[in-house]
């Protein structure tokens, strides 16, 4: 299988694989082979698939410009554990679900199998890497920890402020990359807003004998990429609000690393938090990796015109306590 979002030259594909929402999008959903919810879906087309007409197929910000395509025909699905991986693997590359099955002209293939793929993602081999103190703005007496896995060039971090202490519960803070809020200081989100109010408390319970930790995580746009959440952006701009945006590009609205995060915790010697969240799923997530959440802190901030829209998404439809 080739990714059709990098694929490249003069390449066809008599078939495509896809994901089930997508395929919903492209009105698959009453075929029998593509009924079933969150399997992904092998289809056909009329005519094989050249590299303009199965990226429009992979697209959803392409729709608009290129609103007549199909007829298509889901096919049976005999492999549907490596297609599941093949899919995963698109998320943790940033790139369009989406695939040209036994393309031409694609060169030579490179073998990989759906176990490759769960060893990837898995956070047991995550490790320490290094230590340092690191001054920051909020607290000047802040320690950075980085972390890294063998086959994962995406480092995450953690910044612990004030004294670690068995006897006292830390306030913890679960910050997932986001380069537009955190560095551009988009209005889009509450992301940079957060960071900053979650260091400040950091350093507020430090100086009454506390401490804190902020995992900084590297999973952009909640693992989908920082390409992936762009396109999301251009799908919210046509009037979609962030959960259908995701949906509509064929990938999950939560697909955050829980049991890395829970990882890192454990190799800080943390195994309860009082973690800050306006965000229920994420306490449940979090204590199904064997995390004890003592307590949820609050963490709401006022928003502004450019993200009513989205925080109102995440309290009706995702479930955030705002």
């Amino acid at each position: 299988m080739q990714p059709v979002e990098t694929a490249f030259g003069e390449m066809t594909g008599e078939a495509m694989l896809i994901s089930a929402t997508r395929a919903t999008t492209l009105k698959l959903a009453n075929q029998r082979e593509a009924a079933a919810p969150r399997q992904p879906v092998l289809m056909r087309g009329a005519q094989a698939f050249d590299l303009p007409a199965a990226l429009a197929v992979a697209d959803p910000a392409l729709d608009m410009q290129n609103p007549l395509k199909g007829p298509f025909k889901a096919l049976p699905l005999g492999w549907e554990t490596q297609a599941r991986a093949a899919l995963e693997l698109a998320r943790m590359a940033g790139v369009l679900p989406a695939f040209l099955v036994d393309p031409q002209g694609a060169g030579e293939a490179v073998s990989l199998s759906a176990g490759d793929v769960a060893a990837f993602a898995d956070a047991s081999r995550l490790q320490i890497a290094t230590r340092a103190r690191l001054p920051v703005a909020a607290a000047e007496d802040a320690r950075i920890v980085a972390f890294r896995s063998p086959d994962d060039t995406r480092e995450h971090v953690a910044l612990v402020i004030g004294e670690q202490s068995a006897d006292r519960t830390p306030l913890v803070r679960l910050h997932s990359e986001c380069l537009t809020g955190d560095i551009l200081g988009s209005l889009k989100c509450d992301c940079g807003p957060q960071l900053d109010a979650a260091l400040h408390a950091m350093a507020a319970e430090a100086s009454r004998g506390g401490w804190g930790v902020l995992l900084y995580m590297r999973q952009e746009g909640r693992g989908i990429g920082i390409i992936n959440k762009l396109r999301a952006y251009r799908l919210q701009d046509q009037g979609f609000d962030t959960v259908d945006a995701n949906t509509r590009l064929g990938l999950p609205d939560e697909a955050r690393d829980f049991p890395t995060a829970a990882r890192m915790l454990d190799l800080l010697g943390i195994d309860t938090i009082r973690l800050m969240t306006n965000n229920p799923a994420k306490v449940r997530a979090l204590e199904a990796e064997g995390v004890h959440v003592a307590e949820r802190v609050p963490h709401a901030l006022p928003d502004n015109p450019h993200n009513t829209d989205y925080l109102a998404t995440k309290r009706d439809r995702s479930g955030h306590l705002l």
